[in-house]
Order: structure tokens, then C-alpha cells, then sequence
């Protein structure tokens, strides 16, 4: 069983490795944004509470959280394990995840932490370019991230395009506040060695990067 919990700041390549995780191991990628767009979509009480502190900029009570995360991690693909992506966020919630995953009988697994220095973070971001048509990356600054032709999509051949919210101000802001939020996550994990933290280097690819994790579970 391989229960992943994948922890990175932007920029880092968090989506690219998890599903490079997915796809190898097949086991899901469970990302905690897409579980509340989900249950906004549905007309129960739990949906409704989402849309209301979401629209209200507030936290979504950590019960609920708790309560649509384990819905998810009891199904049956995820019996050989799954990488969990935005959550936890805080020691608190690490503390609530470890005695939920102990109530069912469950470990904490891997935790993995993609460490990226703010600079190379900015140069990836500025760079971006991303595929509307089937979510491919690619970077403007990296040789091994250009696309073969110029503003196209290797794999679908749909025009690349910038996001709107590739800028420097957004990147600061992003990147400084998800650092200050996880960090004392970060030093809990490594007082109960089990955080394993790679090092991500300029010129590597995505697949090296993979090869690394795939050391640290042991594959």
C-alpha cells in the first residue's frame, strides 16, 4: 500500500508528479480542491455549507473536510493506496487525518515535501505556458520544456497560452504565504521522520524528478 502525501509550494511540479504517481502505480490522485468543487455541485447540507464559506472567504469546517476525505479514501481504489494533494495544510489537521487514518485501519504512509527555491519557483511560473485543450505544461526557460513547435501542443496540437495569474505579484504573494502556512506541517513531519524532502534542480525533468520518488517508495 502506498499512501502519499504530497506536499509542494507553486511552481514546484505537484500536478506533473502526481500524475506521473497516478499513472505508474495506478492508484488515485486525490486532490482536496476537487472534492469540494464536487460536493458544491451536490444539493446536500454539506454542499451547501461549501458554497457558503467559500463565497464568504472562510474555512470549510474541518469536520466536513475530514468527513468528504474519508468518504473518498474508503473506496475501493484506493486499497493499494492514493496520493493525497492540499491536505493537511496545518498540524491540527495532521493531528485529525492521523486519528481518522488510525480509526480505519489505516497508516500515514509517505510524506513527500518538493522543496523548490523561490527563485527557480519565479522563473518556472513567468515561463509557463499551459495547453487549454489538455492541461500539458510546458516552460519557455527550460530547454527540456519547450514544446517542439513554437506555441503548440506537443501531444494535442491546441494553442499554448500564459495564465492570467503568471505574474510576479501573484507568485510572491502565492508562494510566501504557502510557505508561512506549511511550515510548522513541514517540521512536524520531520520530528516524526517520516517527511522525505527532495531538492528540485533547475534543469531536471520531470521524469528524473519521478525516478527520485520512486526511490523514496521504495519501487
Amino acid at each position: 500500500m502506498k499512501n502519499i502525501i504530497l506536499i509542494a509550494p507553486p511552481a514546484a511540479g505537484k500536478g506533473t508528479q502526481a500524475k506521473l504517481i497516478h499513472d505508474f502505480y495506478q492508484i488515485p490522485h486525490i486532490s482536496l480542491g476537487d472534492i469540494m468543487r464536487h460536493a458544491r455541485d451536490d444539493s446536500t447540507e454539506i454542499g451547501r455549507t461549501i458554497i457558503k464559506c467559500q463565497d464568504q472567504r472562510m474555512l470549510v469546517p474541518l469536520p466536513i473536510t475530514l468527513e468528504l476525505i474519508q468518504e473518498r479514501i474508503e473506496r475501493d481504489d484506493c486499497k493499494n493506496g492514493y496520493v493525497l494533494d492540499g491536505f493537511p495544510r496545518t498540524v491540527e489537521q495532521a493531528n485529525f487525518y492521523e486519528k481518522m487514518l488510525a480509526e480505519m485501519g489505516k497508516e500515514i504512509g509517505h510524506v513527500i515535501f518538493l522543496d523548490i527555491d523561490k527563485e527557480l519557483a519565479l522563473k518556472r511560473t513567468l515561463g509557463r505556458l499551459v495547453c487549454q485543450n489538455c492541461g500539458q505544461n510546458y516552460n519557455l526557460y527550460f530547454k527540456n520544456m519547450l514544446p517542439k513547435v513554437e506555441g503548440i501542443c506537443d501531444c494535442c496540437h491546441h494553442t499554448l497560452s500564459k495564465r492570467t495569474d503568471d505574474n510576479e505579484e501573484t507568485f510572491f504573494k502565492g508562494f510566501q504565504t504557502y510557505m508561512d502556512n506549511t511550515a510548522d506541517l513541514i517540521d512536524y513531519y520531520e520530528k516524526k521522520n517520516i517527511l522525505s524532502r527532495i531538492k528540485i534542480l533547475e534543469n531536471e525533468t520531470p521524469e528524473e524528478l519521478f525516478n527520485k520518488i520512486r526511490e523514496i517508495l521504495h519501487d
